[in-house]
């Protein structure tokens, strides 16, 4: 078995571990899970830290178990939040674990025979039979309220500025995930919890009750929490998180995430999200640091996280949608990309509603681009536009400013993209 520790270190993958980890991972194979959070039935790249460590830990040898929350999830966790968050129903959180363990299946391998195969779980199977008495007798007695105090998440929720405090059900989470930890050492031989560094106090309060109810030893390790190097949020955008769903982030926004992150992040975010080699890592920030306009770091990574989230054939689409605005070749391209993508592609590019009745009755492209759309100024400058032969629609070079537009020029049944020079473009949208 390869060293996990050895890999995450080299990856900066290591915030904390406890003593004894590493010893544990190298004396047999070992069971570890991680905890996900099922508020919504996709993932998004802030989780793909974690789904990494389970992947390398799989590849270690190890067996990974992926925990969805679905009892804690019904509660919440204070980590780091200033506010309680909206509780979810059982139907919900069944439909987000089966989608969840779609996306998983991407990265581990459920379904094998391998004694390393992965398992998912959902916590709300073993709590929700729990009595509240069963709950404070069983766990309750084992684990002090001055112990719970002393944990970073519970301190600076208390000192926050929030009026609102904290709840009780909040107050006991610790003790929630805690039980996970139990359960899964007492049921499945699991000895290590994985987590981000804001796991720390909930996965070390399993460690303790582990110890204090069974007399058994478990493990933790936390990876750092991401962050941009402009001290920005990472996976958030302008139009919020970054999904592996393609119906809630298509390919090419995935891909345009990982191809536009800066060259310090690319450098730090190639270790994470990918499985290549330190060799072939180093390689790429030589190739890097000698000509940075080719962006090779930010390529490779864009390359492998695309086709590991969506395929190989979705990384191809999105290369080639990226250079649809800046390809003049790119006519037959642009008339086989679904309409989400065209949309994300056109995403900044001046908008300019027309009837589709103009279209369907056949319309002069002079009077279009003037008097139906103000694309041009007047109907000189599109004229001297044309004869330049600095005007395209759908990326083909338009001779004739009396050109008549009809229903066959409209992608996808209504756009239509007319591009001034190599860097202007408008998109007309039939209606």
């Amino acid at each position: 078995m390869s060293s996990f520790i050895e890999e995450l270190t080299w990856r900066g993958m290591i915030h904390q571990m406890m003593p004894g980890t590493e010893e544990q991972l190298a004396k047999e194979m070992t069971t570890a899970y991680l905890g996900i959070d099922p508020t919504a039935d996709s993932l998004h790249i802030g989780h793909l830290v974690g789904v990494m460590m389970l992947k390398h830990l799989q590849r270690s040898g190890h067996k990974p178990i992926a925990l969805v929350g679905g009892a804690t999830g019904m509660i919440g966790d204070p980590s780091m939040k200033s506010q309680e968050r909206k509780l979810l129903d059982e139907e919900t959180l069944r439909h987000n674990q089966e989608a969840i363990k779609k996306q998983l299946a991407k990265f581990l391998d459920f379904d094998s025979d391998a004694p390393n195969a992965a398992e998912l779980v959902n916590n709300y199977d073993w709590m929700k039979n729990y009595s509240f008495l069963e709950f404070i007798r069983d766990i309750g007695k084992h684990i002090t309220v001055n112990y719970m105090m002393a944990k970073d998440s519970v301190k600076k929720r208390l000192a926050g500025d929030s009026q609102q405090g904290m709840s009780f059900t909040e107050f006991s989470y610790q003790l929630v995930q805690g039980t996970d930890f139990l359960t899964l050492y007492r049921e499945k031989n699991c000895r290590l919890q994985l987590g981000g560094s804001d796991q720390w106090g909930n996965i070390t309060t399993g460690t303790e009750l582990i110890r204090r109810t069974l007399g058994g030893e478990a493990f933790a390790l936390t990876c750092p929490l991401i962050t941009k190097a402009d001290g920005g949020k990472f996976g958030k955008t302008e139009s919020g998180n970054v999904w592996l769903d393609p119906r809630y982030t298509s390919p090419y926004k995935f891909y345009q995430f990982w191809l536009n992150v800066s060259d310090s992040d690319a450098e730090k975010y190639i270790k994470i999200f990918t499985e290549l080699s330190r060799e072939e890592i180093e390689a790429l920030v030589a190739e890097q640091q000698e000509d940075p306009g080719k962006r090779p770091l930010q390529r490779r990574l864009a390359k492998e996280i695309t086709t590991m989230v969506h395929s190989a054939e979705e990384y191809d689409k999105a290369v080639e949608a990226s250079q649809i605005l800046f390809n003049p070749k790119a006519a037959d391209a642009l008339h086989t990309i679904d309409e989400a993508t065209l949309l994300d592609i056109m995403d900044g590019v001046p908008r300019f509603e027309v009837s589709m009745s103009d279209i369907e009755n056949g319309t002069p492209l002079i009077d279009l681009l003037t008097e139906k759309a103000a694309v041009f100024p007047s109907k000189g400058e599109m004229r001297k536009m044309t004869q330049g032969g600095g005007l395209s629609v759908n990326k083909e070079k338009v001779a004739d400013p009396m050109t008549v537009v009809t229903q066959a020029h409209l992608l996808q049944g209504k756009y239509i993209l007319v591009s001034r020079g190599k860097k202007n473009h408008s998109l007309i949208i039939a209606q």
